[in-house]
């Protein structure tokens, strides 16, 4: 039998309660103070991933790097995400985690994670800085982009099936959300 992790009472999640927890497959985050806890992604999520990581990857500036999750970004003591992907300037990284807001941060949208990602997380990116957020829809499939203009996020763009996206930041880049399914 493993060590037990016990859950703090009284109190909201800290950093160093997400460290303790087990290492069991589960995906742990904590948004505000709040222990999320999420199941491994089907096999559409995991295959937009990858198409993402290719295309992300090819296209990536040397100063940048591109990484999927589980990789912690540590946005504040009480909010620690793991975003499906996300692009991060390489002199920001640490061997452990991101102690800052990411470029661009990427989620894949699922039935468990669906309000989370359109909600707590955009806003705490936002707050944070992040200056690029995406989020892809498996069931359009569709992909909407936003950016960070006077510390709030403007939608600047979506594209739905076959649609072409193109987008420049945080570099130049050119997709549709169908083909992210192939």
């Amino acid at each position: 039998m493993g060590p037990v992790t016990t859950l703090p009472r009284g109190r909201e999640f800290t950093r160093a309660d997400l460290d303790a927890m087990p290492d069991d497959g589960h995906r742990y985050e904590l948004i505000d103070g709040i222990l999320v806890v999420t199941p491994a992604p089907s096999l559409r999520h995991q295959a937009i991933v990858v198409n993402l990581v290719v295309a992300l990857k090819e296209a990536c500036p040397d100063d940048l790097r591109v990484l999927i999750a589980p990789f912690d970004v540590a946005l504040a003591v009480d909010t620690v995400v793991q975003p499906d992907l996300l692009v991060a300037r390489q002199a920001d990284l640490t061997e452990k985690d991101l102690p800052a807001a990411p470029v661009l941060a990427i989620e894949v949208l699922s039935p468990s994670t669906r309000r989370v990602d359109l909600t707590l997380k955009r806003s705490r990116y936002e707050s944070a800085g992040c200056p690029s957020y995406w989020v892809v829809d498996p069931d359009g499939p569709s992909i909407t982009t936003w950016e960070l203009r006077d510390n709030e996020y403007v939608e600047s763009g979506h594209a739905l099936g076959e649609e072409t996206l193109e987008v420049t930041t945080p570099y130049s880049l050119t997709f549709s959300p169908a083909r992210l399914l192939d």
